[in-house]
């Protein structure tokens, strides 16, 4: 065992006082030492819950003859965070987790790590340090929020931030929002529609590294505690059988996550996270490839902000082993893949049919013949951008207008909330990027409002950072080179032609070569927007949004 290291031989009798030291009996030091990483805080309604579950996931490692130690990771709360300078660090926080854990795991010798995630930049955080450890190691969640209802109807907190926007132009009352504010986040758990957080745990399980149920049973169940006994237990067997993280992110597994992604429609920012993983894991993924799985794979799934289905109704239909079973009757899955159920994903998908087809339609009936991303190409984006083309209005998917140009995002809020965008506009908000922002920082505030305006039909939003998982609309985002670095969002002029063809997968500005050569001699790469601690480190070592916005190797 690895944790033998610290604890096996004469030079370790001082490591066995410390192991005395913490109440450990000398049973308890003889078994398999299993780390398990919580992220539990009491400002992520995520993660309120975690202490439960990790007080679960401890009781099923002791049945099964290990001794767990637990130790914690930061989180941020995205919504928190939202609009505010408090947002320029949550993808700079994925790393830090990713090298804590790292530093954890090493320094104390597990033989096995359980990790309990819920948000964000800590799933991906979590799943990068797994990758990197390569000790044996399993997932298991908080679980999704439960909707709201309001008026009759169920709500998410998408429509909180549109509400601001509807309220901006007169289509609600303050009152009617504080209605809304009161019921749309009604229990713990990850917010209730498909935005980043319960994307990446679907993509977590989808990976092979969390146990079915991981994604969708709901944060409130007992069933959700029953899965962390399950983990608790789960581990001691990959220690036993030595099935590490390596054995399963293969090739075809980050295959199958794709894959899901498109038929199920995750945020765009599972595309930055999941080739952050790859990049860890040893397995090459590039935009192109996400583009080459999207084209091949039906969109089967539309959960809010595309559509009015949340969380629990996906849950209810069968969840993810659903989804591979309905892909699966058109050769669209890796069912080889192993799995930390010590089995194939064709193995855990046998008899998992789709047990409500009004939330996950039959593979010969799907919203689109192609997947709920795509990756643009052209001169605006050399490198890449990212849209989440199953949340946009048909009406929005070709389309070309005058770019309003906006250095921050700020700015373009002012102006959208005081009438300043009309229709046909493209909003521009640049110097958001990973190096730019810095930490290129989730946009929700300008594309609700957007929303929430009435004007998600008819105006675009193209930028070099981030949308929540929660934005609807024409609302793209990773324009790559980034405007920090020189790219050629940063010459785009108010007035300028912008063309978005999202069925070709086209981004171009439409102005002449010879001007924009003009405005690059006039160019002066701006000031660091911060200057000190931990968000300057970050701008010098992060790349572009097209590597995964992973850190300089």
């Amino acid at each position: 065992m690895k944790s033998d290291n610290a604890k096996k031989g004469l030079e370790k009798a001082p490591h066995r006082s410390l192991f005395r030291a913490l109440g450990l009996t000398d049973e308890e030091v003889a078994r398999p030492i299993i780390g398990i990483v919580n992220s539990k805080n009491d400002i992520v309604p995520g993660h309120m819950n975690l202490d439960k579950i990790g007080d679960a996931v401890k009781a099923g490692v002791r049945i099964a003859r290990g001794t767990p130690l637990e130790f914690h990771t930061i989180g941020v709360c995205d919504g928190i965070a939202m609009n505010h300078q408090g947002m320029k660090y949550s993808l700079g926080s994925r790393e830090i987790i990713a090298d804590s854990v790292e530093i954890m795991a090493t320094a104390h010798a597990f033989d096995g790590l359980v990790f309990i995630p819920n948000c964000d930049k800590i799933v991906p955080g979590m799943l990068m340090a797994a990758a990197r450890l390569n000790l044996p190691c399993i997932f298991i969640s908080g679980g999704p929020m439960l909707a709201g209802s309001f008026k009759g109807k169920k709500v998410s907190l998408t429509q909180v931030f549109e509400g601001v926007g509807k309220v901006a132009a007169g289509r609600m009352s303050e009152d009617e929002l504080c209605q809304l504010e009161e019921n749309a986040c009604p229990t713990c758990g990850s917010c209730s529609g498909m935005f980043t957080a319960n994307s990446m745990n679907c993509l977590t399980e989808a990976l092979g590294m969390g146990l079915p149920g991981n994604g969708t049973i709901p944060a409130v169940y007992s069933e959700r505690i029953r899965l962390a006994k399950q983990a608790g237990m789960k581990i001691m067997e990959l220690v036993e059988k030595d099935i590490k993280p390596a054995d399963i992110m293969t090739t075809k597994a980050f295959e199958n996550a794709m894959r899901l992604d498109m038929a199920i429609g995750c945020s765009t920012n599972s595309v930055l996270h999941l080739m952050a993983i790859a990049s860890e894991a040893g397995v090459h993924v590039d935009l192109n490839l996400f583009n080459e799985v999207s084209a091949a794979t039906p969109h089967l799934c539309k959960l809010s902000p595309a559509g009015g289905h949340h969380m629990e109704d996906l849950y209810q239909a069968g969840g993810i082993p659903a989804m591979f079973n309905e892909l699966d009757k058109k050769g669209l899955i890796n069912t080889d893949c192993l799995t930390v159920t010590g089995k194939t994903v064709g193995e855990n998908i046998m008899d998992k049919p789709v047990l409500d087809y009004t939330v996950i339609r039959p593979v010969d009936n799907p919203y689109s013949t192609s997947g709920g991303l795509a990756m643009l190409f052209g001169n605006l984006a050399v490198d890449g951008a990212v849209v989440k083309k199953g949340a946009v209005a048909e009406e929005m998917m070709e389309h070309v207008g005058p770019a309003r140009v906006f250095d921050s995002e700020e700015a373009s809020v002012a102006a959208i909330l005081n009438n300043k965008i009309v229709a046909g506009d493209v909003i521009v908000i640049r110097y958001e990027g990973p190096k730019g922002g810095p930490g290129m920082r989730e946009m929700l505030t300008p594309t609700s409002a957007v929303a929430g305006m009435g004007l998600d039909k008819e105006v675009a939003l193209i930028t070099d950072g981030r949308f929540s998982g929660a934005t609807r609309g024409a609302s793209i985002g990773h324009v790559s080179p980034e405007a920090a670095a020189g790219g050629l969002i940063a010459l785009v002029e108010d007035g300028d032609l912008i063309r978005i063809s999202i069925p070709a997968c086209r981004l171009e500005l439409l102005v002449d070569d010879a001007l924009l050569a003009e405005r690059r001699e006039r160019w002066i790469a701006p000031e660091p927007k911060i200057k000190t601690g931990y968000m300057k480190r970050y701008a010098e070592m992060v790349q572009s949004a097209s590597s995964g916005a992973v850190f300089k190797k």
